[in-house]
């Protein structure tokens, strides 16, 4: 109990947050040995402040006792960055909570598809209805949907997955036991329920506006992709993005109408490479279903995508012709036996910029990754993305799983 104690007195401590306290804590090695410092030893570690020290002189654990009592009477577990429980995932972020206070289910996210999903708290009907949507998909074929408990997106992804009956995540800016909104205490108990309630935030804490942004990263750090349903240019949602762009996970976004300002965020970042356009839970859990084999459920093909028919493409000259069989030859490959759809390149290329006009060219000879595009074009990865995306969108390209590109036209040159 006294090393719990320790670490609640350590990150109550004032000024000491974000990487200036893993610096102390990895200093003296344990919360014990920091409560055990003087002042001689404060001074040595650069960066902290006259008032930080101060503080840390306050050896008094009267706080920390009656947050645990808090956390006894509520049902409110603790875990610490050095508990062996601590989801690895999220030790290996920029700046990890020293300690996350926990209600619910325990869940070894290390182990989980967990998928957060994020958005606007002014959200439309198509944001919300595709958030619950989404949501209720992605746990039906095992991933673990974590979000925030705001209104808007947030809530309806919760829905979505209480919906049908599967445990959820929701990481909160506050104290566990300070519902906010004050509408959704129904919600809290649901998901403590089935799921788990987070904060890096002791019992008591009042949910702050400067809370959100920092608790953002706990939240795409817990998962291993995020998906940006609805979203202004600026705002928390993007803050989001450029959290699980920094930690390395797959960012995901819903395209929406390109003139609501409710979509301006997320068709920027699709627009821009940074997230794959997405319709349905399928094209987000083909990125992982070779990790996580056992965890979901796809029917066979799901993570085949259909090219698109040649004749569906606006605006372009299409000459159908059958290959001839090869003298010579007993049998013919598939492709001797199937129509060929050839696109005339000089009535296509000036729809396309001088980007998607590399990649597509570069994509002759089969499946192939983006790295290898970047390689054989020498585009920069996010433009390649970017072209890749919109080749797709234009029915030229389609994504297998693994992240590997086809083009499903071919071209006449003369």
């Amino acid at each position: 109990m006294s090393n719990l104690k320790h670490w609640i007195w350590l990150t109550k401590r004032k000024g000491l947050v974000g990487q200036t306290a893993i610096q102390v804590l990895e200093h003296f090695g344990s919360p014990e040995q920091v409560h055990a410092a003087d002042e001689k030893a404060y001074s040595m570690i650069d960066g902290l402040s006259k008032e930080t020290i101060h503080s840390l002189m306050n050896k008094s654990l009267s706080l920390a006792d009656e947050i645990l009592g808090d956390c006894d009477r509520l049902g409110i577990r603790l875990l610490t960055l050095q508990d062996a429980t601590y989801p690895e995932r999220l030790k290996a972020i920029h700046q990890p909570p020293m300690v996350l206070y926990w209600k619910g289910r325990q869940i070894a996210f290390d182990e989980e598809v967990a998928i957060a999903m994020v958005g606007s708290r002014a959200a439309t009907p198509y944001g919300v209805q595709t958030a619950s949507r989404l949501s209720a998909e992605l746990t039906r074929k095992g991933a673990l949907v974590v979000t925030g408990m705001a209104q808007g997106i947030d809530a309806s992804a919760v829905r979505g997955a209480l919906k049908v009956g599967g445990p959820v995540v929701s990481v909160l800016a506050g104290g566990i036991d300070r519902v906010y909104p004050w509408y959704h205490k129904e919600l809290y108990e649901d998901v403590a329920a089935v799921g788990a309630l987070i904060s890096e935030h002791p019992p008591g804490t009042e949910h702050r506006g400067e809370h959100f942004p920092i608790r953002n990263r706990i939240i795409s750090g817990l998962s291993v992709g995020v998906i940006a349903v609805e979203s202004a240019r600026a705002s928390g949602t993007m803050r989001t993005v450029n959290h699980a762009l920094e930690q390395d996970r797959e960012v995901f976004a819903v395209p929406g109408p390109i003139d609501a300002p409710e979509s301006e965020g997320t068709n920027r970042i699709i627009q821009e490479g940074c997230a794959k356009l997405i319709m349905g839970a399928d094209d987000v859990l083909c990125e992982f279903v070779d990790r996580f084999p056992e965890k979901l459920q796809l029917g066979r093909g799901s993570c085949q995508q259909p090219a698109v028919p040649a004749q569906r493409l606006e605006g372009t000259a299409i000459v159908p012709e059958r290959k001839e069989a090869r003298k010579g030859k007993d049998k013919s490959t598939k492709e001797d036996k199937e129509d060929v759809v050839y696109l005339r390149w000089e009535e296509c290329k000036d729809k396309l910029t001088d980007d998607q006009r590399a990649v597509l060219l570069a994509m002759s000879g089969g499946v192939v990754q983006a790295d290898e595009l970047v390689e054989r074009t020498q585009i920069p990865v996010r433009r390649v993305s970017s072209a890749l995306t919109v080749l797709q969108l234009q029915g030229y390209v389609t994504e297998e799983s693994g992240k590997r590109f086809r083009a499903v036209v071919k071209f006449k040159m003369e």
